[in-house]
């Protein structure tokens, strides 16, 4: 049996209806593996003549796109007996046909299904391409200067407001059902926000899918993270999650003058008296305890819900942290109360040890920063590498003498000469014994490509040791080198 052309809601309901199995290909033509899988679906097809195979253009096709919770291409849902029974997100053919086996029955009446069909089906030229696509699917070519063009423009339109909405039409006049809702949450949240009409460049429109890996209108942006389409703004419009993120990234609401009013961020802390239960907060206590590293994120680590939630599991696995996380969507009780226990109104919430570390802009900046990296440290989560450490202390002074005893009590000539030479020039330096520190000791010759000590540095710099540095002086070049 051919694939069909999935052209309306009401076709998908009539065919789901039968009881027969139902399989849908979610697609995109700007997607090459979503291409490649359309190949591997469409000899499936064959093989499986009693399945209904139906390809879905993802964005043509909005209302099924939502219904089923669409957010990357390819993407494959699987009905039998009438009723939902499986998906698959990603170019990955040995799951498809596998779960196709799985629901579709034998080929043969009264015989089992064959898992490896696909080989048999596909042949080995298409397995490969698909392979080699499901891996650089969605990561920028660094090498496309096109894309890399596009991708810039992409950022300074997603960057231009505060609030941007990607929408078909414009605020006053939206051309499609799903914009206008969003249009019209984020007026009833009274918020300012911007618009681009991807219906007027179509390089915006193809380009920003593959941009933010996600295949359909509207598109909306809060401080350049991406928060969802229409079906996830009403629901964070609807449980008042909404306006909480919006208040927490410091984005203004518009009074009913027209003017500007400035949001007050989410203050953090755990709150001494929350009027939560006891046995509820003994609860929270002990999921925000469950793991040294604790996220409270919106979906799970390999599946985000919501682009906030993504950028914190990236940073963590940057961090190479070992982290356990809480699905929030699944626990409303939870959800509400860990807002009122924290005294933090949004998500993610990043715990360590038990402790609010605060949520994504929070961690961003103190990635950034290198603060987050301390305090893990400090908590003892990460181990500090040698040459983190050893970078540290090297430019832990502006100039810095590693030596053996300390400039009081030298402990070998040589350290003794550098540390007379920095005193009778005037120079000020910090210094390290590195006879209390045998680590340091060994590690810092390989950093340096240096095997003796003592060794001077200078902002960051190695200058040399005891020859180098005496012979400086006497040209009188030591003060000027050590201050340039």
């Amino acid at each position: 049996m051919a694939v069909k052309e999935l052209k309306s809601k009401p076709e998908l309901d009539k065919a789901i209806a039968n009881g027969s199995p139902v399989i849908l290909h979610f697609w995109a033509g700007w997607c090459e593996a979503s291409k490649h899988m359309d190949q591997v679906f469409s000899h499936l097809a064959t093989d499986f003549p009693h399945v209904e195979f139906f390809r879905v253009e993802a964005e043509e096709q909005p209302e099924i796109s939502e219904a089923y919770s669409v957010s990357a291409v390819p993407f494959f849902v699987f009905f039998k007996d009438s009723k939902q029974v499986d998906k698959l997100e990603g170019a990955d053919p040995s799951s498809l046909a596998n779960k196709v086996s799985k629901i579709a029955g034998s080929l043969i009446r009264d015989e089992p299904a064959a898992p490896a069909i696909l080989g048999m089906a596909a042949g080995p030229t298409i397995l490969e391409t698909v392979k080699e696509l499901s891996k650089s699917n969605g990561e920028a070519k660094a090498q496309a200067t096109p894309e890399n063009d596009l991708n810039k423009k992409l950022q300074h339109l997603i960057n231009s407001h505060p609030v941007i909405l990607f929408m078909k039409g414009s605020p006053d006049a939206p051309r499609c059902g799903f914009s206008q809702k969003v249009v019209d949450i984020l007026k009833n949240e009274k918020v300012d926000f911007g618009s681009f009409d991807i219906l007027s460049d179509q390089e915006v429109r193809e380009g920003l899918k593959k941009f933010s890996n996600w295949p359909t209108y509207p598109q909306l942006y809060c401080k350049g993270e991406l928060l969802g389409g229409s079906d996830i703004a009403i629901a964070m419009h609807e449980s008042g999650e909404l306006s909480e993120v919006f208040r927490d990234h410091g984005i203004e609401t518009i009074n009913a003058n027209g003017k500007a009013v400035e949001a007050a961020g989410g203050m953090g802390g755990v709150s001494e008296s929350s009027g939560l239960s006891s046995s509820l907060t003994s609860r929270l206590e002990g999921l925000v305890n469950s793991s040294p590293v604790m996220l409270f994120m919106k979906g799970k680590p390999e599946e985000p819900k919501c682009g906030f939630s993504r950028k914190v599991v990236d940073v963590l696995r940057q961090e190479n942290v070992e982290f356990q996380s809480f699905d929030i969507l699944a626990d409303e009780e939870v959800r509400q109360s860990l807002k009122v226990y924290s005294n933090w109104s949004s998500y993610p919430q990043l715990y360590i040890k038990g402790e609010l570390i605060g949520g994504s802009d929070i961690v961003l900046e103190m990635q950034k920063s290198g603060e987050l990296k301390t305090t893990l440290i400090e908590k003892g989560i990460i181990k500090e590498s040698l040459e983190d450490r050893l970078k540290k202390l090297v430019e832990s002074s502006p100039v810095m003498l590693f030596m053996k005893g300390s400039p009081d009590a030298p402990r070998c000539g040589f350290s003794s000469k550098v540390v007379n030479a920095l005193k009778e020039e005037g120079v000020s330096f910090g210094s390290f014994d590195i006879l209390s520190d045998q680590e340091v000791r060994e590690g810092l010759k390989k950093f340096s490509n240096w095997p003796t000590y003592p060794q001077l540095y200078y902002k960051g710099e190695l200058i040399g040791g005891c020859d180098i540095v005496l012979e400086l002086k006497s040209n009188g070049e030591l003060k000027s080198t050590l201050a340039e």
